[in-house]
């Protein structure tokens, strides 16, 4: 059975910084993109981050462009978000998601096979 589990969500203050991580079981990912998505309260699911397959390829949200870096571990079959002087338009719950197709990169939540079930994360004013 293929899991996707994230941690490293949490309340923060303004200006401050997390690292959530994204451990997959099951299966490996090294071949395909994987990326993050969140979905801010009251508000639709919108992608934040995508990495390819060996880490080579970065792509973000314009809003997030700046302060988040997306990174992956093969030896560990994890993802990780990097955030950094987090607002708190950024509070929202943070999912993980995985591709098993063959592209560069992917931005929408169809091009996702594989899906965690989310690490909240909330910055105080």
């Amino acid at each position: 059975q293929v899991q996707l589990v994230e941690s490293g969500g949490g309340l923060v203050q303004a200006g401050g910084s997390l690292r959530l991580s994204c451990a997959a079981s099951g299966r490996t990912f090294h071949s395909h993109p994987m990326g993050w998505f969140r979905q801010a309260p009251g508000k639709e699911l919108e992608f934040a981050a995508t990495i390819n397959w060996n880490g080579g390829y970065t792509d973000y949200a314009d809003s997030v462009k700046g302060r988040f870096t997306i990174s992956r571990d093969h030896a560990k079959n994890t993802v990780y978000l990097q955030m950094n002087s987090l607002k708190p338009e950024d509070t929202a719950v943070y999912y993980c998601a995985a591709s098993t197709g063959f592209g560069n990169a992917y931005y929408t939540t169809n091009d996702y096979h594989y899906w965690g079930r989310g690490t909240p994360v909330t910055v105080s004013p």
